[in-house]
């Protein structure tokens, strides 16, 4: 793959590079009117093939924010066409490193030093590339480690990069007026933690400490004397990635025993430690020679507050659900009805989300629940299905819930989608041994 000399850290050259995609993307438009014309059917399909592949394009050059916030969509597999999550989720892997003068530059400047005068053994070639940082191995002192370099102007960035993608996201996921605002707070504020390296040290120490009673996880050991706030050292890790993995002939019992682990992990932390590993992406999960599962990179961490913890996990009890006067009490709480809507939107987000959190919660009111089944997607699927279909919902204003629901659904879909890919079965409460 062709390495990187440069990123555009500008904003004036970064918008340039958006706006190049704008016009790919209205010479897309103006293909697929012709194409319709002859073949409906099939120009709708790649329409979306070339807008994909047209958007991933602008933004593996730029890294940084607008690449992560494609990352973040590509876990959204019931919300986007299949071509842009296919797409997007090659940023998780599959994007252009920096060259090796530029990888030494970042070395000097935020170490003081060149990777060869730190490190026994440092290979030039990054062994993956991402949307915020790359990964090295090197060696020291007989250990094999793992050094993550953050791209040039990444952090510098982020604040005019979701300026950029707003618009996209706006009319995406229908946000109307000025509420929209808290969501995209919320993003900055935690992307802007993703680039903070030293916070992800302390992050990534106190978690794994924490969470070392939990059986079959794995966790590497992490640096400090080689960290700084653009580079990170830890332990290297063996394994196949999670998504790999789940491409072999795994035994039912071992799909089990992994599924358990990722399942007491991260309920653990959500119950236990009020905060939680927000990026469960099958590139943050290896699957270690012994069968045991390895978790890795911790940047992105949110603190879960009592204002939406306890509403949020009520709501997760059938009983409250099916009583009318809780869940309308709750659902008011976590900001999913208010005070201004009419009518009609109440009996309308009332009647969608009471269907949404009976599928959503439907785990937690088991004492064994299977994510292999196809039954459980089959009803996701169909919702989805149906409401991206709905005209009246795309006329209503879509700043629904608390902020908290960005990262916090984000985590149960990623959670629920890698458990899926185990085809794991799981025990809900067994986590609650290992709790004080």
């Amino acid at each position: 793959m062709k390495t990187l000399d440069s990123i555009p850290t500008g904003k004036i050259e970064r918008a340039g590079k958006l706006v190049k995609t704008g016009v790919k993307i209205g010479g897309n438009y103006v293909k697929y009117y012709g194409k319709k014309l002859v073949n409906s059917e099939t120009a709708k399909e790649e329409l979306d093939q070339d807008n994909a592949e047209d958007i991933y394009d602008g933004l593996k050059s730029l890294k940084g924010s607008a690449l992560k916030v494609a990352q973040m969509l590509s876990m959204e597999k019931n919300i986007l066409p299949r071509a842009y999550v296919e797409k997007f989720s090659l940023s998780q892997f599959s994007v252009p490193p920096l060259s090796a003068p530029l990888v030494r530059k970042t070395f000097k400047r935020y170490l003081g030093k060149y990777p060869e005068e730190i490190f026994d053994t440092f290979e030039k070639d990054s062994i993956n590339a991402a949307s915020i940082g790359q990964v090295h191995k090197a060696k020291k002192d007989g250990k094999e480690l793992a050094v993550k370099i953050q791209y040039p102007g990444v952090a510098e960035s982020i604040s005019s990069d979701l300026a950029l993608v707003k618009p996209i996201a706006i009319r995406m996921f229908n946000l109307k007026g000025k509420d929209s605002e808290k969501y995209f707070k919320e993003v900055e504020s935690k992307l802007v933690e993703e680039t903070n390296y030293i916070l992800e040290l302390e992050q990534s120490q106190d978690i794994t400490k924490a969470c070392a009673v939990i059986p079959n996880i794995e966790f590497p050991n992490y640096y400090k004397n080689l960290s700084s706030e653009r580079i990170l050292t830890m332990d290297w890790m063996k394994g196949k990635h999670l998504s790999e993995f789940a491409r072999t002939d795994f035994s039912q019992n071992l799909g089990n025993k992994l599924g358990q682990a990722l399942w007491d992990f991260y309920m653990f932390q959500i119950h236990s430690l009020r905060k939680v590993h927000a990026d469960p992406h099958p590139g943050n999960f290896l699957v270690s020679p012994k069968e045991t599962l390895i978790a890795i990179d911790f940047g992105c961490i949110k603190e879960i507050p009592d204002e939406f913890y306890v509403p949020y996990f009520e709501l997760a009890k059938e009983d409250n659900i099916n009583n009318d006067v809780v869940f309308m009490k709750k659902l008011y709480e976590l900001e999913i009805l208010t005070p201004t809507d009419s009518k009609k939107e109440l009996e309308f987000f009332k009647a969608l989300f009471k269907e949404m959190l009976t599928i959503f919660t439907s785990p937690f009111n088991e004492e064994e629940f299977d994510f292999g089944a196809n039954d459980f997607w089959n009803k996701i699927a169909d919702l989805s299905e149906r409401y991206s279909k709905d005209e009246q919902i795309r006329k209503m204003n879509g700043n629904r819930g608390s902020k908290h629901f960005l990262y916090i659904n984000r985590t149960f879909f990623g959670l629920y989608n890698l458990l899926h890919d185990l085809k794991a079965k799981v025990k809900v409460n067994e986590f609650r041994k290992y709790m004080d």
